[in-house]
């Protein structure tokens, strides 16, 4: 537990200090881009990490679990094959973006380099991957918490140097904001590469034991298949939520310019206060894979209730404190962004979507940890269907517009929480509340 809670520890200090920067950029890009400029930023970022998850494959999480479940002899073999699955991977990836991304029309009113820069982030993102899951897998949170915060700290640093220097149109001024994004994964790229093969070649002189390929990618699969598809499910989710919204609202009577308006004001402002607690969710959920993992693999059940029972108490002690902050201080929050009289109303009333995200968030990391990986996938699914249907209905509704949608956001982050609650509750054998064990299944 030692260990869980200094990893855990170190990760939401720096994550800490990369919310403020985060922070910051957001509030840089809103002076810079405009409300409508804001909006279309938000609007294409989904986009923009889909190709981010598909690049990835997930090998973060499936590289940690394997690693946290085997002993140190197989980790070289697994390694060797992991990065050669990585360069195949990459190379397909490659060609077919080359073929698939001119043919998009969602790029169409963006600059036309962009396609350009997706393309150079998937061997950025694929390599960094298999590094990324070997430190989470031995528990190298300093490593994982030095990247993270490299991204914002010199994504900062780049928009801030370049528009103080220069003017821009706003589709070049979108087009720079997202060099920059690449320009962080790139260095995020060289320090996670550099220290992961100064391991490797130390690892390389151990006594390891060989495994085929074949397995070594069955292993890797069974995890990275359902939770890309999880991941996949979320990034199309996010991708598809703007158009909804905007044709929800344009149905409710709204302009299609004051609806992509009203959009950057929910996710560019209320999202980017709402969520900056959730790197605490986040810094939970990179030390709890592995840990769980093991602790399931050795049939701990004692240890991983005691986790359970410890995240919800932090989430609690973080979150309820944070909502209400959100509510007592919502408008001079939002005017940091935008002098809005509408923002601080959506900040306010989206408290549920967030508290209930913190805890969904390792609830998340601890179903995955189990092995309950398509479980998490369908929770996503329901609770997405549920909360589409009533953004939609209640959204292009004239009485409720953006309130309608944001009742639907909040329903549907409920239902994933108490989803997600309750199998984990009864995987590792606990009645709902804790207060005492059930049967443990196996």
């Amino acid at each position: 537990m030692t260990t869980f809670f200094k990893g855990t520890f170190l990760l939401a200090i720096v994550a800490f200090v990369g919310e403020c920067v985060e922070f910051f950029i957001n509030m840089v890009l809103a002076n810079e881009l405009g409300e409508v400029g804001m909006g279309l930023y938000m609007s294409i970022l989904p986009v923009i990490f889909f190709i981010v998850v598909l690049a990835s494959m997930e090998l973060p999480v499936s590289i940690s679990k394997f690693i946290a479940e085997k002993e140190d002899k197989y980790h070289f073999s697994m390694l060797q094959h992991a990065i050669r699955f990585a360069v195949l991977f990459t190379i397909v990836l490659v060609v077919l973006s080359l073929i698939i991304l001119p043919i998009l029309p969602v790029f169409n009113h963006y600059h036309p380099y962009i396609r350009g820069l997706v393309i150079v982030l998937i061997p950025l993102i694929s390599f960094s991957s298999v590094a990324r899951g070997y430190f989470m897998g031995v528990q190298q949170m300093g490593k994982i918490a030095t990247a993270n915060f490299l991204r914002r700290i010199v994504q900062l640093g780049l928009l801030v140097i370049v528009y103080r220097l220069f003017q821009f149109e706003m589709d070049k001024a979108i087009f720079i904001a997202l060099c920059t994004f690449v320009g962080s994964e790139l260095i995020v790229f060289l320090f996670l590469i550099h220290t992961f093969f100064l391991q490797f070649r130390y690892i390389k002189n151990k006594n390891n034991v060989k495994l085929t390929g074949k397995s070594v990618r069955k292993s890797l699969m069974a995890v990275s298949l359902p939770t890309t598809g999880m991941r996949i499910s979320h990034s199309v989710t996010h991708a598809i939520q703007p158009f909804l919204i905007k044709a929800a609202l344009m149905k409710a009577g709204f302009s299609g310019t004051m609806a992509i308006e009203h959009f950057g004001l929910l996710t560019g402002v209320a999202f980017s206060i709402g969520f900056f607690p959730a790197f605490i969710a986040h810094s939970l959920s990179t030390v709890l894979i592995p840990t769980v993992s093991e602790a399931y693999a050795k049939k701990d059940f004692g240890k991983l209730r005691s986790l359970l029972q410890q995240i919800i108490l932090m989430t609690f002690i973080y979150g309820i404190p944070a909502i209400i902050i959100f509510h007592v201080f919502a408008e001079p929050l939002t005017h940091m962004f935008f002098a809005s009289d509408i923002a601080p109303l959506y900040l306010q009333m989206l408290w549920p979507y967030f508290l209930f995200h913190f805890f969904t968030i390792p609830l998340q990391a601890f179903l995955i940890g189990i092995g309950l990986i398509k479980d998490t996938l369908l929770h996503f699914v329901w609770s997405t269907i549920v909360m589409f249907v009533m953004m939609y209905i209640l959204g292009s509704n004239q009485h409720f517009n953006m309130i309608g949608i944001i009742l639907g956001m909040n329903t549907g982050a409920l239902l994933i929480m108490l989803m997600h609650y309750v199998t984990v509750c009864r995987k590792i054998g606990v009645t709902l509340i804790f207060r005492k064990p059930v049967k443990e299944l196996y």
